[in-house]
């Protein structure tokens, strides 16, 4: 793949999300997050809870399931605990995750009209990929970024612009596909249409957080949305 310079026109590119909007990890999430909280004598989660967690991180998973139990944590704890977390999560990967319906299809329609794919988690950079190489999928992406990747992430607008240029992408031609107000915040504060799936973890229906379009299944995002997204935000930025 040619590295030229911006002047030649690069492939669009969508980015996606992976936990609740790829992939539905929550089984595997929650199982890893309950070894780390049975270990520090607390009751574990129920897959409710797990919604209200998940989006930032491990670390945050487990600060706000602490905080949920009125228990105190110290940073000892805390790298133990995340320490705990990732033996059990990595060493059962990828367990029972699975792409969400339609999401295969949907990559291949895309792919297959020239869009460039791209993941930009807040997961580890080696626990996305693992993921995605343990579910066969991760040749479909130019680029898989996680909250270690650069020295930000989301919803900071660099962790995603970063992503769309390891994708040899242009942001001005970028799309990104999430399920929780920090991929709609970091999306909106670079300027690229964001498109909000509304089965993934947030406790908030994603409209509270106004994305460029919210989608159900798969099957909805068409080509003509993305097409439609790109023209908007180009005419936007005339």
């Amino acid at each position: 793949m040619s590295h030229s310079s911006a002047s030649t026109a690069a492939r669009p590119v969508i980015v996606f999300d992976l936990d609740g909007t790829l992939v539905d990890t929550a089984p595997d999430l929650l199982d890893s997050l309950n070894h780390c909280l049975i270990a520090g004598g607390l009751t574990p989660a129920d897959p409710v809870a797990l919604r209200k967690f998940v989006g930032s991180g491990a670390k945050v998973m487990i600060e706000r399931a602490y905080q949920a139990q009125n228990r105190q944590l110290t940073d000892a704890d805390m790298q133990k605990l995340f320490a705990l977390f990732m033996e059990h999560y990595n060493g059962n990967m990828p367990g029972s995750s699975v792409f969400y319906p339609g999401v295969l299809a949907c990559l291949d329609r895309l792919s297959d009209a020239g869009y460039g794919l791209a993941v930009c988690t807040n997961k580890f950079e080696i626990s996305a990929k693992t993921l995605l190489e343990g579910m066969g999928e991760a040749h479909r992406f130019l680029a898989i970024c996680g909250q270690d990747t650069f020295p930000y992430r989301k919803p900071d607008p660099r962790h995603l612009t970063d992503t769309i240029a390891q994708a040899q992408g242009n942001p001005h031609q970028a799309i990104m596909v999430g399920d929780s107000r920090a991929d709609i915040d970091a999306a909106k504060a670079a300027g690229i249409p964001v498109i909000a799936v509304d089965f993934g973890y947030t406790d908030l229906h994603v409209s509270h957080f106004e994305p460029s379009c919210i989608i159900s299944h798969y099957d909805e995002l068409t080509l003509d949305m993305a097409s439609d997204l790109l023209e908007a935000a180009k005419q936007a930025a005339e």
